[in-house]
């Protein structure tokens, strides 16, 4: 399972990235015009409403399992969630989780 979630974490850096950069390289390459797009249509809305929400119930969730886990720097995946998205956040979370997991005695 571990390395499926190293492949999810690395995946989900790449996917998301390649539309990123396709906005990010178009005639509006704003970040006001980003953000406008999120909920430009109904389901673009709900995808991105369902998307913030389950971040949100990522970072309470994790917060718990690092603690329990022992894991430091649990912020560090809440960043990693704002900055590249859950889709590589919470893959490369279960990954150290388990890596951690199968540390211990």
């Amino acid at each position: 399972m571990k390395n499926a979630y190293l492949l999810l974490a690395v995946a989900g850096t790449v996917v998301p990235y390649v539309f990123f950069t396709r906005h990010f390289m178009s005639a509006d390459p704003s970040l006001a015009a980003f953000v406008e797009q999120l909920f430009a249509t109904n389901p673009a809305a709900g995808f991105t409403s369902d998307l913030l929400i389950t971040s949100v119930a990522f970072w309470i969730w994790s917060y718990g399992e690092a603690k329990r886990h022992g894991m430091s720097r649990w912020w560090a995946y809440v960043m990693l969630n704002l900055a590249v998205g859950l889709s590589c956040a919470l893959p490369l979370f279960l990954y150290v989780r388990e890596r951690r997991s199968d540390s211990l005695p």
